[in-house]
């Protein structure tokens, strides 16, 4: 799915920063593609962060191919995909790893008679980084969610 640069099929419609900001990215992306040389890259940000009418940025994006904004989605997607199955991964190996701490505790209680209950340290340490990734993984998942819209 492709977004447009612009809203309106009116090419002498005034553009605000964001509108501006979408043809920088999407310039971007063709450059950093091998689409456009350098020189051509710095001229052409240039004019689109000067543009002033739509069809200022229809004429500088018009002949770059649509595909690079659905390969920026999609990477985006799959990136999101990935830090929220690193976050799953955390997640079961503390929770195995506190269950397995708990196991050793309980046998050395009941065997050696030391009801201290020292898993709580790592417990709660390894718990609240875990909860520092998901919230962070969360975080900048809102924060890409709200750049795209």
């Amino acid at each position: 799915m492709s977004r447009r640069i612009v809203r309106s099929s009116d090419p002498a419609v005034r553009v605000g920063d964001s509108e501006r900001a979408r043809a920088a990215d999407q310039i971007g992306a063709a450059f950093t593609q091998g689409y456009l040389a350098m020189e051509e890259y710095e001229t052409r940000l240039t004019q689109a962060f000067e543009a002033q009418t739509a069809g200022a940025l229809a004429e500088l994006v018009a002949d770059l191919p649509a595909k690079q904004i659905r390969g920026r989605v999609s990477r985006r997607r799959a990136q999101r995909g990935a830090a929220a199955l690193g976050v799953r991964i955390h997640l079961g190996a503390y929770v195995a790893v506190s269950v397995l701490m708990i196991g050793i505790w309980l046998a050395t209680a009941v065997f050696a008679g030391a009801w201290y209950f020292w898993p709580v340290w790592p417990i709660l340490g390894w718990g609240i980084g875990v909860i520092a990734h998901a919230t962070s993984v969360t975080a900048s998942a809102r924060r890409s969610r709200r750049a795209c819209s």
